[in-house]
């Protein structure tokens, strides 16, 4: 069984003394067959007076633009209002638990090789803009007790900015809302979301020895599972050449087509990869797409 989120857990909350307790929100999108996509994060550091801002658009047969400050500042008040320098964004919540709006205007990075985000990050400057709205599909996937986060299918549809390009977006996407101690150099997991064309909603998060947590829905109608795996091979640079995932009995065959990697760096000179991708999922005559993502410390 798991936890409904309150209506008032959309927003900030109290954080501990820990130096890595940390607030996100995620914001992914997609079209239907993975051609085009990208998401937003934006995660909180209050105890070391920072935020991460990452934001991406990716595709198929496109370069990667991505966007990203690890020492911007904190927004203020209970605002999710971002102003650093070459960055605006603005993360709203229109209706809690139904409708969140991403505004951002940014100068971003263009590259062919995503491997580029692990080393100089040199590319070109490009202006990216996002106006889009995510609008709950279903309904909200609160995680068992004691544990602070949960996941929003939904619909997505709004304007996407990158370069000279200007795109009328409609699709579907994730997001999730965590807070809590954050530790990315301490141990891998892999995230996962998708969309199939049947209009089954399907995650999995799987901590490998620390257990695993997912679901499939339809219609809002949630099937929780602690029957998730996820099998992967790595190749160059850790990008995962293909990964075979299990929720509660259905197996996903997982292509990624585009990569969104970023470097994660402690306070105390630890290094961790985050591989992100844009895939394509297929399950028996069933396909969609989605995104997933692996948390590298023995990597970096």
């Amino acid at each position: 069984m798991n936890d409904h989120p309150a209506l008032s857990d959309e927003g900030r909350h109290l954080a501990t003394s820990h130096p890595l307790w940390n607030e996100s929100w995620y914001f992914d999108f997609h079209d239907t067959d993975a051609t085009f996509g990208g998401y937003v994060r934006l995660g909180l550091y209050p105890n070391l007076g920072v935020s991460w801002f990452w934001a991406c658009v990716v595709g198929a047969g496109r370069p990667l633009v991505f966007v990203g400050d690890h020492e911007a500042p904190l927004p203020r008040g209970d605002e999710l209002e971002l102003r650093a320098s070459g960055l605006w964004t603005d993360i709203s919540c229109l209706e809690p638990l139904e409708r969140f709006s991403v505004q951002l205007e940014a100068f971003g990075v263009g590259v062919d090789d995503p491997a580029e985000m692990y080393g100089r990050m040199r590319g070109d400057q490009v202006p990216v803009g996002f106006d889009l709205e995510w609008e709950t599909e279903g309904g909200v996937f609160g995680y068992p007790e004691g544990i602070t986060r949960y996941e929003v299918p939904c619909e997505v549809h709004g304007e996407v900015l990158v370069g000279r390009e200007k795109i009328d977006f409609e699709g579907f996407g994730q997001r999730d809302h965590s807070w809590g101690v954050r530790d990315w150099w301490s141990f891998p997991w892999c995230w996962f979301s998708a969309r199939l064309d049947s209009g089954e909603r399907l995650h999995c998060l799987d901590l490998g020895n620390g257990g695993s947590i997912g679901y499939r829905a339809y219609r809002g109608d949630f099937e929780f599972s602690d029957l998730c795996a996820v099998e992967m091979e790595f190749g160059r640079h850790g990008f995962a050449e293909r990964a075979d995932v299990l929720i509660e009995g259905l197996q996903c065959d997982v292509t990624p087509v585009a990569w969104a990697p970023v470097l994660l760096q402690s306070p105390d000179g630890r290094a961790s990869r985050l591989p992100r991708a844009l895939v394509q999922v297929e399950s028996g005559t069933r396909r969609g797409a989605g995104w997933i993502e692996w948390n590298q410390p023995h990597l970096a």
